[in-house]
């Protein structure tokens, strides 16, 4: 029984001579602590258009005239090759360090780790970038102490590089300042824009119950993965065998547990989940019931079950849905207004500058500290 969780996707369009990358995102909140600093954005890439006009209002410039450093431009900001270089090392030993450096070996599909790696990092520091502006344009500013501990943090990180760090990365201590003073803002204007939403979210609208299940599936997988569903005969022979299983959950005498070991063809028997989590037919059955009550045999696209209450309501569980809640209403207000910004501006890549960079493969280059100093003085 897989969960039907909405998640905005982003996609990398490799197209001709023109590189397009989208920028865009509902996961853009910039609460920055030190055990996430490996990926404070969820997404995967950013909206950096070539050449033309395609017709709905978007304005897309050629890439050229470009410095000899700049990988980009969003609006009236640009990316130089060391500000990606930053974020794309932190990033680099972030992954060794948990990984091993073989693990930039790996493929899938032909796409390389190293080259989604990138892609990653281009689109995260191209949002900071673009929520910059947009702090910009709304009046938000550093006050004097977050410019101090803009200050210090960037301090304290350039004094922790090595002279072959600095050399590769090629950065200096305004470098690391712009950066930092960047994330700030970017962190302060999204406070700014959520400000207003409304954090409480009742028991009702966040209830969180537990239940077991058995699973019957009514498909069968084929040589590509794909799902080939029952003949209507093998179908009904499966419907049957679940109201025989169902009977033996009801009459007191058998462990359900006991019964989904041995019969489901689900590898997990027990589920917690709120509204709007599941497939709507399991959902609805599963939220009518009492605790200790067993469903009758109920269908959904993954096939037969007989569903089990164990709690009407999770206490933990709906205190953590709330909070999920609280967030996904925050990431909808500010994603609402970071779009309809992000499509005023004008944007372009450096696409022969940015398909020459590389990671840095050096034993002297092993910082992992950008975000974790960033996280110290504002946590």
């Amino acid at each position: 029984m897989e969960r039907e969780r909405v998640r905005r996707t982003y996609v990398i369009d490799h197209t001709a001579n023109r590189k397009k990358i989208r920028i865009g995102g509902r996961r853009c909140r910039l609460a920055v602590k030190a055990a996430a600093a490996a990926c404070l954005f969820l997404f995967s890439a950013a909206s950096l258009l070539g050449c033309g006009e395609d017709g709905s209002g978007t304005k897309i410039v050629f890439t050229t005239g470009f410095g000899s450093d700049e990988v980009f431009r969003i609006g009236s900001v640009s990316c130089t090759k060391a500000e990606i270089m930053v974020y794309l090392t932190t990033t680099q030993n972030q992954y060794e360090s948990v990984y091993g450096s073989e693990v930039w070996n790996v493929a899938l599909d032909g796409v390389t780790l190293e080259e989604n790696v990138k892609e990653m990092v281009l689109a995260k520091i191209a949002q900071i970038k673009t929520m910059y502006l947009l702090a910009q344009s709304k009046d938000v500013s550093l006050d004097n102490q977050e410019q101090e501990q803009v200050r210090m943090a960037a301090e304290k990180y350039f004094q922790s590089l090595n002279d072959r760090e600095k050399e590769l990365m090629g950065v200096d201590p305004d470098i690391i300042q712009q950066l930092y003073t960047e994330y700030a803002l970017a962190d302060k204007v999204y406070q700014y824009i959520i400000q207003d939403v409304n954090p409480e979210i009742s028991d009702d609208e966040a209830r969180t119950i537990t239940v077991q299940h058995i699973l019957l599936r009514t498909y069968t997988v084929d040589d590509a993965g794909e799902r080939v569903p029952l003949s209507g005969d093998l179908k009904e022979a499966v419907y049957k065998k679940a109201c025989e299983i169902r009977e033996l959950a009801v009459n007191g005498e058998n462990d359900f547990v006991e019964l989904a070991s041995r019969y489901s063809e689900d590898s997990a028997i027990t589920y917690s989940f709120g509204k709007g989590e599941m497939d709507k037919n399991f959902e609805d059955t599963a939220f009518e019931l009492e605790t200790n009550e067993i469903s009758q045999v109920i269908e959904s696209d993954s096939g037969y079950h007989i569903i089990k209450c164990i709690s009407t309501f999770d206490r933990e569980q709906t205190e953590l849905s709330k909070q999920e809640i609280v967030e996904e209403r925050r990431r909808e207000v500010f994603g609402q207004e970071y779009d309809e910004f992000v499509n005023t501006l004008v944007k372009n890549l450096n696409t022969k500058l940015w398909e020459e960079i590389v990671l840095i493969h050096d034993p002297d280059v092993a910082t992992t500290g950008f975000f974790e100093i960033y996280g110290e003085y504002f946590s």
